[in-house]
């Protein structure tokens, strides 16, 4: 049941965040636009699944919690395995449908940074900076979460909460890395692009990860009761 939870709560955070950054790619908007799609898929699905798996829909949340002490780290790899699932359908849904409105193409798509992938170098910051902030924003959600999720916490406002953050990372963060702060997001759109956003995607799952685990073992210490 959670796994199932966690493959259908991440294509639809995968689905709607990039589906938005893809579409409204030209846009003048685009920025604000995929900060609200990210978002507010969270807030819907938190309240979705969040009784049934507690709403992770990404690795680095979930060794973030599990470094905090709140999962078992014997179900660590299924979340993340279900979690990657959940991803790349969403990304192969939309590598389908841009296919069949004729609106794919390497050339256009393909590129660093195309396709919702996420990069540095280039247009975006150097791997240094984007490591950096990648890290550091990963932390402060994963600090977030844990705060509003936390036992003493007001009940009923951690998904709006945990949603509003996430919009804020990305308002942050899109022009530095086009903002991953989840392995799983960033897997689900560059498997489909190959070529430098796999070469780049190393990247987007150590800085969240590292960001995640430092933060559920700040939190921990913090607050042992949690």
């Amino acid at each position: 049941q959670k796994a199932i939870a966690e493959i259908i709560g991440t294509f639809w955070l995968t689905f709607g965040g990039c589906g938005t950054a893809i579409l409204w790619m030209d846009k003048d908007s685009h920025i604000l636009a995929v900060a609200l799609a990210f978002g507010l898929t969270v807030v819907g699905m938190a309240y979705a699944v969040g009784h049934i798996s507690g709403c992770h829909l990404n690795p680095a949340v979930s060794v973030g919690l599990c470094a905090s002490g709140r999962l078992p780290p014997r179900e660590l790899p299924v979340y993340i395995a279900a979690q990657v699932v959940g991803a790349c359908l969403a990304g192969a849904l939309l590598m389908l449908i841009l296919r069949v409105n004729g609106t794919w193409d390497a050339v256009t798509n393909g590129g660093l940074g195309r396709f919702a992938t996420n990069a540095y170098g280039g247009a975006f910051y150097p791997l240094a900076s984007a490591f950096c902030m990648e890290a550091v924003l990963t932390f402060i959600f994963l600090f977030v979460i844990l705060g509003a999720t936390a036992k003493k916490a007001a009940p009923g406002f951690a998904g709006l909460i945990i949603g509003l953050t996430l919009t804020l990372i990305h308002l942050i963060s899109i022009p530095a890395t086009n903002t991953s702060v989840n392995p799983a997001r960033s897997t689900g759109v560059a498997l489909f692009v190959g070529g430098p956003a796999v070469c780049q995607l190393w990247l987007f799952w150590l800085a969240p990860i590292v960001g995640a685990a430092v933060a559920g073992l700040v939190y921990r210490q913090l607050d042992p009761q949690t």
